[in-house]
């Protein structure tokens, strides 16, 4: 599951957090804990990732984050609403200074007109300042719609960190 690529990029990654004191929370609903996976193969990742929650099914978006019924029922899990509440509660609900989520449709099935397969939906949340968000659409199969998630996922996380 791991590669030299994501190896290096959640090393960085790491190492933005650390020069700032930072400490990280994933929110992963597609990429089902391949970004806390990626992190943690890094040595002495404890020293800046906090934790990680694989809420996968609405209810777990609920229980875990405290993503809102009426998001999920107006703009669906796979939307921009529900990942920035994503990332605003995975910060509230740990110790972390920056959080990412993640909320896609990997396929093979799931995709619709509006939100075709490989839609996936980010956020990122760092202490004091504004949630950003953002959608792509990925090519490929599931796994690769999931991989580029998770580079996606931790390089818009170095670019904020970084900015």
């Amino acid at each position: 599951m791991m590669d030299e690529t994501l190896y290096q990029l959640a090393e960085e990654v790491g190492k933005a957090l650390q020069q700032r004191g930072m400490m990280l929370a994933a929110a992963e609903s597609c990429t089902g804990g391949w970004i806390g996976a990626a992190v943690t193969a890094v040595p002495g990742s404890s020293g800046w990732f906090d934790r990680g929650f694989i809420t996968y099914t609405n209810d777990a978006k609920q229980e875990m984050l405290g993503v809102s019924a009426a998001t999920l029922a107006k703009f669906g899990a796979v939307s921009e609403p529900t990942v920035r509440e994503m990332a605003i509660g995975a910060r509230k609900n740990s110790h972390a200074h920056a959080a990412l989520a993640v909320s896609g449709i990997a396929g093979p099935g799931g995709g619709s007109a509006e939100k075709p397969v490989g839609s996936v939906c980010f956020a990122w949340s760092l202490a004091n300042e504004e949630v950003l968000s953002e959608t792509r659409i990925f090519a490929g199969d599931r796994g690769e719609v999931r991989r580029q998630a998770v580079v996606h996922a931790l390089q818009g996380l170095l670019v904020r960190l970084e900015s």
